[in-house]
C-alpha cells in the first residue's frame, strides 16, 4: 500500500500564505527596529523626526498587514468588525498622511473566515483605489463603506468624494477586485457623479452564512427596540431594507462614523 504524504492544495496554499505573512511580518519589525534606533542615535531633531515618523509609518503598515492576515478556523466571522479593524491599519498607514478620513455603515454579518478575508482583500483594493485616483480638488477627501445584508445577499459600497478624470486607467486597475469578487459568486459594479464615484460589491451568501445570519436576525428581532437602536453597528439597519444600497449611503441623513 502507498501512503500519500500530498495535502490537499488550498491547505498548502494556506500554509504558504501564513507562512509568507509571517516573513513579512517579522520583516517589517526588524525594520521598525532599525528606524527606531537609528533614531535614538540621531544627533538633529530634524532626523529625529523623519525617522520616528518613518518607525510610525512602519507600524500603521505592520498593523495593516496583520489585519489583512489569513484567518485560521473554521468559526464564522463577524464582518464589520473585521473591516473596522482594516480600517483602521489603513488610517495610520495611508489615509491619515493623505489628510482622507473614513467613515463605515455596517450591519451585523456573519461570514466563512476565507470569504470574509476576500471581503477585506476587495475593501483595501478598493479603497486604496479611491485613495490613489480620486481627485479631491479643494474638498475634505473622504471615503465611506457601507456593509448591509438583504436576504441572501450581501453589498459592500465604498464611495468617495472626488472625481476620476483618467477613469478608463484607473478602471483596469480593479482587475484583481474584480476576479476576488468572482471567487465569492459576485461581481463588482462602478457609478460616477460630477462629485462623488462609488464602487457595489454585491456577492451571495453561502448556505452555512444564510442561516447563521438569519440567527443573528431573529435574535435582533426578539431584542427590545430601544436596545437595538443604541447598538453601535445598527447604523445601516432601516436602510438596509431598501435594495438600493448606494441611495441609503448617499442619504444626507444617514450616519456615518469613523472606525
Amino acid at each position: 500500500m502507498t501512503v500519500s504524504n500530498q495535502e490537499p492544495a488550498g491547505l498548502q496554499e494556506g500554509v504558504l500564505l501564513r507562512e509568507l505573512n509571517r516573513r513579512v511580518t517579522n520583516g517589517v519589525a526588524f525594520a521598525i527596529n532599525l528606524v527606531s534606533a537609528a533614531a535614538i542615535r540621531a544627533e538633529g531633531a530634524e532626523a529625529k523626526r523623519a525617522l520616528s515618523d518613518v518607525a510610525e509609518l512602519l507600524h500603521g503598515y505592520a498593523d495593516l498587514h496583520r489585519a489583512l492576515a489569513v484567518p485560521a478556523g473554521e468559526t464564522l466571522i463577524h464582518a464589520a468588525t473585521y473591516l473596522r479593524k482594516l480600517g483602521c491599519g489603513m488610517r495610520r498607514a495611508v489615509l491619515d498622511r493623505m489628510n482622507i478620513k473614513l467613515a463605515f455603515a455596517t450591519q451585523p454579518l456573519a461570514l466563512q473566515p476565507p470569504r470574509c478575508w476576500h471581503l477585506g482583500l476587495i475593501v483595501h483594493e478598493l479603497v486604496m483605489h479611491a485613495a490613489r485616483h480620486a481627485c479631491f480638488d479643494d474638498r475634505a477627501g473622504q471615503i465611506r463603506i457601507k456593509l448591509t445584508r438583504i436576504g441572501g445577499l450581501v453589498n459592500c459600497v465604498i464611495l468617495d468624494n472626488g472625481s476620476r478624470p483618467a477613469r478608463e486607467t484607473s478602471d483596469r486597475e480593479l482587475r484583481i477586485a474584480r476576479d476576488i469578487a468572482r471567487a465569492l459568486g459576485g461581481r463588482i459594479e462602478q457609478g460616477f457623479g460630477a462629485d462623488f464615484t462609488s464602487i457595489v460589491l454585491s456577492f451571495p451568501l453561502t448556505e452555512r452564512e444564510r442561516g447563521a445570519n438569519w440567527s443573528i436576525a431573529t435574535r435582533q428581532m426578539r431584542t427590545p427596540r430601544r436596545t437595538r437602536a443604541t447598538a453601535p453597528d445598527d447604523a445601516a439597519h432601516v436602510s438596509c431594507r431598501a435594495a438600493d444600497a448606494l441611495g441609503g449611503l448617499l442619504s444626507p441623513s444617514h450616519h456615518m462614523d469613523a472606525p
